[in-house]
């Protein structure tokens, strides 16, 4: 990627859960997977992999070096609570005000890394839906 200062090529796996399992099925799952990209492509930020689970997501995302990816992550779960909850007014009041976990996982992917996270991610998938 090339902003305005420099070159840079970085690739973030993000992992974070609802507060609660089983909270991004159907239409909240799609509508948090829509999410994600609108807000990563207002900020220029690209998406290299996504995958919405019913208990945690998946996010490998390119985030430039400026930016601090505790920064980023706060952006993604603080912009997509506050979306959802204004589109399912039930989920808020089903989870008690809060939707995630105010934790989350991050590790940099090299380029290699990459594809060997998204066959985790795939794998990850076909594991669930055995489930």
């Amino acid at each position: 990627m090339i902003n305005r200062n420099c070159l840079y090529r970085t690739a973030y796996h993000v992992i974070w859960c609802p507060k609660y399992p089983d909270t991004l099925t159907g239409p909240i799952a799609a509508e948090m997977g829509t999410l994600l990209e609108a807000v990563c492509r207002e900020r220029d930020w690209r998406v290299i992999s996504k995958e919405i689970q019913p208990d945690h997501i998946h996010l490998v995302v390119s985030i430039p070096p400026a930016i601090a990816v505790a920064n980023a992550v706060k952006v993604l779960k603080g912009v997509s609570a506050r979306h959802l909850f204004q589109r399912f007014p039930a989920l808020k009041k089903r989870r008690g005000g809060h939707l995630w976990s105010p934790s989350y996982y991050v590790g940099t992917a090299g380029t290699f890394s990459a594809a060997s996270i998204q066959h985790y991610i795939e794998r990850a998938e076909q594991v669930t839906k055995r489930r």
